[in-house]
């Protein structure tokens, strides 16, 4: 039998990787501050100060060292439970501005940019209290509306 076709076969990988998943949900919002009048609303926001609805992807990256024995960044099952929790679960069929602590009452406006920052730390802190960070960081996070608009946060 003689060499292997497969030279690197059985030999263990090592080195920096990223991952990402996607997580779909459907939400709405409407973009209003309750410390600004009507007409200050309008003037900034426009037609999106009504409640309309979109079918949000939103994909989560990480990045980490890639484990020796397992060849993964990450074990999936944990982050796709982590992305249950803190993305699907929290927004899914929910009308955001109404339904989400953070976002009630204009406290956080609910843009595409602020959703990506506040997914990026929420999916951040989970994975840190779930002891996953060792080697692993959030590294982008990409929350799209629809396939026209996007907004991305990353380290």
């Amino acid at each position: 039998m003689g060499a292997s076709r497969f030279p690197d076969a059985g030999r263990k990988l090592s080195g920096e990787a990223s991952l990402t998943r996607r997580v779909i949900f459907a939400a709405a919002h409407r973009y209003w501050r309750s410390d600004w009048t009507e007409e200050q609303n309008l003037e900034a926001f426009g037609a999106s100060t009504r409640v309309h609805g979109h079918s949000y992807a939103c994909d989560v990256t990480v990045s980490g060292k890639i484990d020796s024995e397992t060849g993964m960044v990450i074990d999936l099952g944990r982050l796709d439970a982590v992305l249950a929790a803190e993305v699907r679960e929290r927004f899914d069929h929910k009308n955001i501005s109404n339904d989400v602590p953070e976002f009630r009452d204009g406290a956080l406006v609910p843009t595409g940019e602020n959703l990506a920052r506040f997914i990026f730390e929420r999916v951040q802190g989970a994975l840190r209290v779930q002891g996953a960070l060792d080697d692993v960081r959030v590294t982008r996070v990409v929350v799209r509306e629809d396939e026209s608009l996007s907004a991305e946060v990353a380290d």
